[in-house]
């Protein structure tokens, strides 16, 4: 057989292993792949630059002899430059520039023999929790195109989704790859701080908050893939620590009996029925395979965390618009901006280097404390999001409204995962729920710093108990 479009749903190492024996080509994947993004994407609004027919020219019979050799994938376009397309960030002030080289967390992918068939779509700058923009419109949900994918790699979640690509690549400074996991029902995984490369355009995200990785159908394919993207590059600010077992491995090993720690909800952002049903059904579920649940909580004030943690946003988000400047020879138009960025830039953008450091050493304490915290939990459990998938268009803002409106409409959608940014530890978005309307509804996993092991080991369970490759949303890339 040499046809992928009778395989509805392998994962990546299915289908490297396929092209690896000969039974599918390389050729063949690309095509169908190139086939199945463009079948959805006029539904969806995914796809930056489409790099099909360059993906298609360059397809040989050579072996890369990775392990994704030859499988299809698509980058998201936000700070992570792929050599020759364009690099808009999501945002109207950015131009039409194009990338004159591949950060190096392509590069790490290229080595593993994927093929890129196009960048994606995200909201200005990374910092929605809807990929909306003015430059590319509303990117929709294939369960649902009147619902968010979530942000900001939702342009990346929805090809996934939709079973364009068996994974891609996004990145994560306050939820952005498992938000979208979590309202396109695929699995994300945040990795520690320091594991997967930010260089060489950036040294560090949001003072160590942003971090890149994929998300997938399969657990195994993430976890294959990070082992790929893993390990420090020459200069970087951070490091993870260094694995003595793959994290393939690791997904093969049922872990231990578990000391859970369940938080239902994060004060004063109150948990809808709807997230409250799913969280406690993920909480039954591990309680039947052997695992301790208990009740816990977080050591935050929320409100003041997320004050000091856009003080770090406002202060990089100015600092890259001098960058566009000092680039250009010209002022940003700042009526190009989105309302969102302008009500940053108003509140935040002007800080002084005294508080910059202040709310840097703020969340250091906090990765601190939350380090203690699970020095008495294995893991922590939430809900990945505190509300169902919203309607698009539930986050537009106007300039008329103030930074803490944007904290209440945002992070009263998802206010666990930016946690995790701040910590460095790892957590990962699982989808074991569907509303009642039939939307995903993920659950939130997270693990002391450096243990993606033991999340990999708990994610490998969970889809062996609860399998969710097989629930595919209508809007899909699978029918010709």
């Amino acid at each position: 057989m040499n046809d992928l479009s009778r395989l509805a749903t392998p994962d990546g190492l299915a289908l490297a292993a396929a092209i690896g024996s000969g039974r599918l080509s390389r050729r063949s994947v690309t095509s169908e792949a190139v086939a199945r993004i463009r079948r959805v994407n006029p539904a969806l609004n995914a796809i930056v630059d489409d790099l099909g027919d360059d993906a298609m020219a360059m397809t040989t019979a050579s072996a890369p002899g990775g392990v994704f050799d030859g499988v299809p994938t698509v980058i998201k376009d936000l700070f992570m430059p792929v050599a020759g397309a364009r690099m808009t960030n999501g945002s109207l002030v950015c131009g039409t520039v194009v990338a004159p080289f591949d950060a190096e967390v392509v590069r790490r992918g290229r080595a593993t023999g994927i093929s890129i068939l196009g960048t994606t779509t995200s909201p200005e700058f990374g910092t929605s929790y809807t990929t909306e923009s003015r430059l590319f419109g509303k990117t929709a949900n294939p369960w649902s195109l009147e619902h968010t994918a979530g942000g900001s790699s939702g342009g990346s979640a929805v090809l996934v989704a939709a079973r364009a690509v068996p994974f891609a690549f996004g990145n994560d400074g306050g939820g952005s790859l498992r938000v979208p996991a979590s309202c396109c029902g695929i699995f994300g995984l945040k990795p520690s701080r320091g594991r997967v490369p930010m260089g060489p355009m950036i040294g560090e995200g949001w003072a160590g908050m942003g971090c890149n990785n994929i998300m997938s159908i399969s657990v195994r394919d993430s976890a294959a893939m990070l082992d790929a993207l893993s390990g420090m590059e020459t200069g970087a600010p951070y490091a993870a620590p260094h694995d003595e077992d793959s994290l393939l491995s690791c997904c093969a090993k049922r872990p231990a009996r578990l000391r859970i720690g369940l938080v239902t909800q994060l004060d004063p952002f109150g948990t809808s029925s709807q997230c409250l049903q799913a969280v406690e059904d993920a909480a039954r579920l591990c309680e039947e395979l052997g695992h301790h649940v208990e009740t816990a909580t977080l050591p935050v004030d929320a409100i003041e965390y997320y004050d000091t943690v856009f003080t770090i946003i406002g202060a990089q988000t100015r600092s890259f618009i001098g960058m566009i400047e000092e680039m250009g020879g010209r002022a940003v138009d700042r009526g190009a901006l989105e309302a969102r960025t302008r009500i940053i830039l108003r509140e935040k953008g002007e800080v002084s280097g005294a508080n910059y450091a202040a709310a840097v050493d703020y969340i250091h304490a906090f990765g601190r404390r939350m380090g203690r915290l699970l020095e008495d939990y294995d893991v922590l459990l939430s809900p990945t999001l505190a509300k169902p998938p919203q309607l698009l268009g539930s986050f537009d803002m106007k300039d008329s409204e103030a930074l803490s409106d944007l904290i209440e409409r945002f992070h009263s959608f998802s206010p666990f995962t930016s946690l995790f940014n701040a910590s460095g530890q790892p957590a990962m978005s699982v989808p074991l729920c569907w509303s009642p309307e039939g939307l995903p509804i993920g659950a939130h996993f997270a693990a002391g710093f450096g243990r993606e092991g033991l999340l990999f080991s708990l994610a490998a369970q969970l889809e062996e108990a609860r399998p969710w490759a097989g629930r595919i949303p209508s809007l899909n890339a699978l029918a010709p």
